[in-house]
C-alpha cells in the first residue's frame, strides 16, 4: 500500500485524573492531575507517525487554537488537516483513571461536534492510501455526515476504509444497528470486546466476529489482556496473544494497537504479524500516562 494515511475523528485537551483512592462524595480526595494531548484520530496518528508512517489528521479545533494545535501535531510528525470553529472551544476530555488504570471519562466535545465534509479543501484526496475513520465521529448528524462523504469518496477512488468502533455508551444510545447501518461499507472494522458484545448481543468472541462480519469484509477484535482475534469472510478466524506489561494507564491503547496494525498491513505483512505488532503497540502504550507514544518509542524495532 503506498500513500499517506488519512485519521479523521476528534482532537481533544486530555485531563487526567488519578486518585489516591476511591472518589468521595461531597469532600476532597487528593489525586495526581495530568493535562496532555488527547483525542482518539490524534492518538492514533500519533502513534502511525511514531513509526515512520505518513499520516494527515483532519479535525476541528477552536478557531483561536488551529496554529498552537497545529505546530504541536506537525512536532510529532503529523501534517496536521485543520478548521477552525469560531463559537467553540477545541474538545476537552476529563479521564478519571482508577487503582487498576481503567478509565472513566467527562467529555465536552466542542469544535468537534462541527467537523464538516465542506472544510476539506480540493485535491484533499490525492495521494491518501488509506482513510481511518473515528467511530466517535459518527454518533453527531453533522460528523457522521462528513464521516459518510468521507467514506463514499475513499470507496469511489478505491481506498481501504477503516471504521474504528467507540465507547459503548455512545452505541447504547444510537443503537447497536444503527451504528452499524452508519458504519457499513468499511473495510476493516476494529472493535474491543465490549463493543463488540453490545453490537452483536453475544459472548462469545469468535461468534462476534461471524457477527460483525455479515456487515464488514474483514473485523478486528481487541481483547487486552486476552490478545487479539482476527476474521475475514471465508478464513478461519486468527488469535494472537496478548503482550504482557505493566498497566499504568490504558489511555491510548486501541489507538495505539490501531497504529501497529495498519504500519505492518501497510507492508503487505501477514494477519498474525499485523494483530501481533498491533499487541506490542497497545503494550507500550498501557506502561505510562496518557494516549501519545513516547518519545522514544519511534527507536524501537519495528516489523
Amino acid at each position: 500500500m503506498t500513500g499517506k494515511v488519512l485519521v479523521v475523528g476528534d482532537v481533544m485537551m486530555d485531563i487526567l485524573v488519578r486518585a489516591s483512592g476511591p472518589l468521595l462524595k461531597g469532600t476532597d480526595r487528593d489525586a495526581e492531575i495530568t493535562i496532555v494531548d488527547g483525542g482518539s484520530a490524534a492518538n492514533q496518528a500519533a502513534w502511525l507517525a511514531a513509526c515512520g508512517v505518513p499520516v494527515v489528521l483532519f479535525a476541528k479545533v477552536g478557531a483561536d487554537q488551529t496554529g498552537t494545535i497545529g505546530t504541536r501535531l506537525r512536532a510529532e510528525g503529523i501534517v496536521p488537516l485543520l478548521a477552525g470553529a469560531a463559537k467553540r472551544h477545541s474538545g476537552r476530555l476529563i479521564t478519571f483513571v482508577d487503582d487498576e488504570g481503567e478509565r472513566s471519562f467527562f467529555t465536552d466535545r466542542g469544535a468537534n461536534m462541527d467537523l464538516s465534509f465542506d472544510d476539506l479543501p480540493a485535491g484533499w484526496i490525492e495521494d491518501i492510501g488509506l482513510t481511518i475513520l473515528s467511530g466517535y465521529s459518527f454518533f453527531i448528524d453533522g460528523p457522521r455526515a462528513c464521516m459518510r462523504q468521507i467514506m463514499a469518496a475513499a470507496i469511489k477512488a478505491d481506498i481501504p476504509v477503516i471504521v474504528d468502533a467507540a465507547s459503548t455508551g455512545y452505541i447504547a444510545k444510537a443503537g447497536p444497528e444503527v451504528f452499524l447501518k452508519w458504519t457499513e461499507g468499511a473495510s476493516i472494522f476494529v472493535t474491543n470486546e465490549d463493543e463488540a458484545a453490545l453490537l452483536t448481543n453475544r459472548v462469545d468472541a469468535e461468534d462476534q466476529l461471524q457477527a460483525l462480519l455479515q456487515t464488514y469484509p474483514t473485523v478486528i477484535l481487541k481483547r487486552g489482556a486476552k490478545g487479539s482475534l482476527a476474521g475475514e469472510r471465508g478464513k478461519r478466524p486468527i488469535f494472537t496473544p496478548a503482550v504482557n506489561s505493566e498497566i499504568v494507564d490504558t489511555l491510548g491503547a486501541g489507538d495505539a494497537f490501531l497504529a501497529g496494525y495498519v504500519g505492518s498491513w501497510r507492508k503487505g505483512k501477514d494477519m498474525v504479524t499485523c494483530l501481533s505488532e498491533g499487541n506490542r503497540f497497545g503494550a507500550e502504550a498501557v506502561r505510562q500516562v496518557g494516549g501519545r507514544p513516547p518519545e522514544h518509542f519511534g527507536e524501537l524495532e519495528w516489523s
